[in-house]
């Protein structure tokens, strides 16, 4: 399994990948806002684009300029769940997405937030090393739910977009399923081998 590299490399709070994980996380409402209210679909999908470009960036600059904070490894997985998260509630309210996916997606995290929480309080550890199946179920998810939302509309186009976003989004369903059974097995391992209070590296990414 390769993982990234996750050491914390400062202590900074403002770095160039901290305010971009910053900026994610105040876009969460406004998409909220722009897909239940006015449905104003165009600029949602435009948010979206834009959270998944910066958050391709602020990992890419967090590595290549020794940027990599503990802040940021708390702030971009939860930009990245909470994005999920919303557009999830903002599709299945407007009833462009079924029940089923939003059961399995955030009954997964919830299992893994579980475990997580046991392994804080009987081992001392915060969190477990990203991997690239995680961010690229993450990656997946988020450039398959815009397709969703274009997809339903009506036209050639909008078939286009919900074929190929219901191909992203179930490729990317499946990969956030098995990146969760790898970080069970990674939590097994802790539970196994590691002695009580041993501090963990870095929250799981995706």
């Amino acid at each position: 399994m390769e993982v990234q590299e996750t050491e914390v490399q400062t202590d900074r709070v403002l770095t160039v990948p901290n305010l971009l994980s910053m900026l994610r996380l105040v876009g969460v409402p406004l998409f909220l806002w722009l897909i239940l209210v006015p449905k104003a679909d165009g600029w949602a999908v435009v948010l979206l684009a834009l959270a998944g470009i910066s958050d391709w960036a602020d990992g890419k600059i967090a590595r290549r300029w020794n940027q990599i904070s503990r802040v940021g490894q708390i702030l971009d997985p939860l930009a990245d769940r909470l994005y999920i998260l919303a557009t999830l509630v903002g599709l299945l309210i407007r009833g462009i997405i079924p029940w089923w996916l939003v059961a399995v997606l955030v009954g997964r995290d919830i299992v893994l937030g579980i475990v997580l929480f046991i392994l804080k309080r009987s081992r001392g550890v915060t969190g477990l090393p990203v991997h690239f199946i995680g961010k690229a179920a993450t990656f997946c998810l988020l450039y398959a739910f815009p397709l969703i939302l274009l997809g339903a509309g009506e036209g050639s186009l909008a078939l286009v977009c919900k074929i190929f976003g219901w191909a992203f989004a179930l490729w990317g369903t499946g990969l956030y399923l098995w990146a969760a059974v790898l970080y069970l097995e990674q939590a097994a391992r802790l539970f196994r081998h590691n002695s009580p209070n041993q501090v963990g590296v870095v929250q799981a990414g995706g």
